[in-house]
């Protein structure tokens, strides 16, 4: 293993709890890829949303032939920026498996592990209110006779009818995937690695983003201060949520007690 990897090893262990555990490649290997997979995700970010907001603005004032054009076109946007953020989960669980494979013997979960055990319920809640504020406000816009800020009202229900699907997905992967351990410490730390992925998968980073986009037409309206809002009272609540909540290494041994 090398220095660096097992330095960054040892204080992972040590922040969770597990400063007594061995660094192994194994845990090497999992952080690697989940530590690449979130810089890939957060670029993945960045370029959808120069992309759609370059392209958006491009269209407007739109007619009836660019509007349908435009919106194919940030559709085709939404779909690949899913399709690339599922196949990042999906890698991370591949390489997973791989790393499974290896091991002499291997360890199960003593209990099939739920989303409230692993996600818990103010993560939960919190996801569910995010995209319903966002859908209720895309929603409220549509009868605005504002073609642009129509079409992007669209354009946000179809984007977050795809993420919230997409979230789901990935999320189950994230509790159904077989536990990669060995022995006790390697199972505590397989269970902290799902709460971790679980609690990233429903920031809603993309949701937050979408309104603040594509809400906005001829004019400034109360649309655009209703969206700034749901991002400002959003990280609010998402930062006492982390502040509040049960520490990820807490929380996996409480998943681990319902044996």
């Amino acid at each position: 293993m090398h220095p660096a990897e097992h330095t960054e090893v040892e204080r992972w262990l040590a922040r969770h709890g597990l400063a007594d555990a061995e660094p192994t490649p194994l845990l090497a290997t999992r952080l690697a890829v989940r530590r690449r997979a979130k810089v890939a995700d957060a670029l993945l970010l960045a370029a959808f949303m120069m992309g759609a907001a370059l392209t958006h603005a491009l269209g407007l004032p739109t007619t009836v032939t660019s509007s349908w054009l435009l919106l194919l076109v940030l559709a085709s946007l939404a779909v690949g920026l899913l399709v690339a953020q599922w196949l990042l989960g999906w890698w991370v669980r591949r390489v997973d498996q791989r790393a499974g494979a290896q091991l002499a013997r291997r360890v199960a979960h003593p209990a099939e592990l739920g989303w409230p055990a692993v996600l818990g319920r103010p993560h939960a809640v919190f996801a569910v209110a995010t995209f319903a504020g966002a859908f209720l406000l895309a929603l409220s816009v549509l009868p605005i006779p504002d073609s642009g800020l129509r079409n992007g009202a669209i354009f946000v229900l179809i984007g977050l009818a795809c993420a919230g699907v997409g979230t789901v997905l990935q999320l189950r992967q994230v509790l159904a995937s077989p536990a990669v351990a060995d022995d006790e410490a390697s199972l505590t730390a397989d269970v902290i690695m799902r709460v971790e992925d679980a609690r990233a998968l429903v920031t809603p980073s993309l949701v937050w983003t979408m309104p603040a986009i594509f809400l906005y037409g001829e004019s400034l309206g109360w649309w655009n201060a209703v969206a700034l809002a749901l991002v400002v009272t959003g990280a609010l609540a998402l930062s006492l949520i982390q502040l509040r909540a049960t520490r990820v290494g807490t929380a996996a041994r409480r998943a681990l007690a319902t044996r």
